[in-house]
């Protein structure tokens, strides 16, 4: 009788032992994958999220880029404008200094926050004319859609107005 009692207490500690074992590899297995999900929900989604924000606009690169107070180059979305050198350099950014340089606009982001050069991919807006719209829908910029998604069909809507009625520098 004292055998078994002996030999019994033996697989129950031995038992026991595993199971805790086991118990701490699981804890730590379950810490390790709830974090790895935080940190892809971290860059994933909330990364992507950013607040409109009211900015000065202190200089005008060309006709898709600015500088706003604090010294932010913003990158304006879903349109692409002449660089110096070309045609329409010079008429996009007259046009868009003459419209937003000094002024408050309100930028929006997108889906993605910066490009390749780390400038900041916004659309701007003053009260509420989305200015970059205003550039393709004058024919001083052709809609460029890759990262713009949220006003897709309106700079589209735009490019088609200008096109057909020979609008600006780019279809005049």
């Amino acid at each position: 009788m004292i055998r078994i009692i002996i030999a019994w207490k033996r697989k129950y500690k031995n038992y026991s032992s595993e199971k805790n074992k086991n118990m701490k590899k699981l804890w730590i297995f379950l810490i390790i994958s709830i974090t790895i999900f935080l940190f892809f929900l971290y860059f994933k989604f909330l990364t992507k999220f950013c607040k409109s924000e009211i900015k000065i606009v202190t200089k005008v690169i060309d006709g898709d880029t600015i500088i706003v107070e604090g010294g932010k180059t913003i990158r304006l979305l879903g349109i692409d404008a002449d660089e110096k050198g070309y045609p329409c350099y010079y008429s996009a950014k007259k046009e868009l200094e003459r419209k937003v340089l000094n002024k408050a606009v309100r930028l929006e982001c997108d889906e993605k926050d910066k490009d390749v050069y780390g400038r900041y991919l916004r659309y701007a807006f003053i009260d509420d004319e989305n200015i970059n719209v205003w550039m393709v829908k004058n024919g001083l910029a052709i809609a460029r859609i890759e990262d713009a998604k949220k006003f897709e069909k309106e700079i589209r809507e735009a490019e088609k107005y200008a096109k057909e009625n020979k609008i600006g520098c780019k279809w005049g």
